[in-house]
């Protein structure tokens, strides 16, 4: 006779010491914190990519539980805030949301808007909005296509007159960009700024990496703007008295340099004239507004 016997073991009842406590359920796996977790900075990443980071010290794990720095893991991310584009820090300078230039400008939201849509669409608007826009885009030049004359006349660096002659009377913002120019000028050459004994940079070779000798610099013979006067107008003559001090040419330089500019893009000037006492028409007992004569301080 074959006889088959069980080969699985017999399952016996539990003691009633463990019966009584199986009400007690072990913790779920998906609530247990796994020992990885992804952390995050929002200084780390640029704007576009930190989504959904609310604090900027936060630590996201797997199962979607904020941990703050303290370890404690207290609130969920939800979809609005996986929506959230912080523009707070990082290297935009702290810039906010209502701080983005399309914002300010509807028309070119618009047109950004439907750029994916209709590209062809959108660069026909482009061109028509460049077109419309052009004045304010692109600046006709005012000056005059004639090179400017330099001219010097017993120039003296201590105590020494520099006249212009323009092609037209000054109007007033002519009058405001000439005085912010000398302005601008002096105050330079009072730092110190134009100095040709300390041309380290600009004697470098420009295929090796530019040095710069910081001793040498500093034990340099200063060049100082010393005194400047008031810029005195006469119909379409203008001169101001200057006290250089040194004779240091390249101060002279960097204004004629910024003079020449002026006369091509925005006020025609015939000429320049270092030194002297008299130019052209010039009078020295007219001093009143009405026939002509105006002084500007710089």
């Amino acid at each position: 006779m074959l006889i088959i016997q069980q080969c699985l073991p017999t399952l016996q009842s539990l003691p009633s010491s463990i019966t009584s406590h199986s009400s007690i359920k072990p913790p779920p796996f998906l609530h247990c914190r796994p020992p990885f977790k992804a952390g995050f900075s929002s200084k780390l990443y640029s704007p576009v990519t930190r989504v959904g980071i609310k604090n900027l010290r936060s630590d996201i794990d797997i199962n979607g539980v904020v941990v703050d720095d303290d370890g404690a893991g207290d609130s969920e991310v939800t979809d609005d805030d996986m929506n959230d584009v912080s523009w707070l820090g990082g290297g935009f300078g702290d810039r906010k949301a209502e701080d983005k230039d399309y914002d300010k400008d509807p028309e070119f939201a618009e047109i950004l808007g439907s750029c994916l849509d209709d590209p062809q669409k959108a660069q026909s608007r482009m061109e028509e909005r460049l077109r419309n826009k052009r004045s304010k885009i692109l600046h006709t030049k005012t000056g005059s296509p004639n090179p400017m004359a330099v001219k010097f006349n017993k120039f003296e660096f201590s105590n020494s007159y520099i006249w212009l002659e323009f092609y037209n009377t000054l109007l007033d913002n002519d009058v405001s960009l000439i005085c912010d120019t000398f302005r601008s000028w002096h105050i330079v050459g009072r730092l110190g700024g134009c100095n040709s004994m300390n041309m380290q940079l600009s004697q470098n070779p420009f295929d090796k990496r530019p040095t710069y000798d910081a001793t040498q610099g500093a034990n340099v013979t200063p060049a100082t703007f010393y005194n400047i006067g008031d810029l005195e107008i006469q119909d379409n003559l203008a001169r101001i008295w200057v006290d250089i001090g040194t004779s240091e040419p390249l101060l002279l330089d960097v204004l004629v340099n910024a003079l020449t500019q002026i006369s091509s893009d925005y006020i025609g000037i015939k000429q320049v004239m270092f030194g002297g006492s008299e130019y052209g028409s010039w009078r020295e007992n007219l001093k009143t507004e009405v026939a002509g004569y105006s002084i500007h301080k710089i």
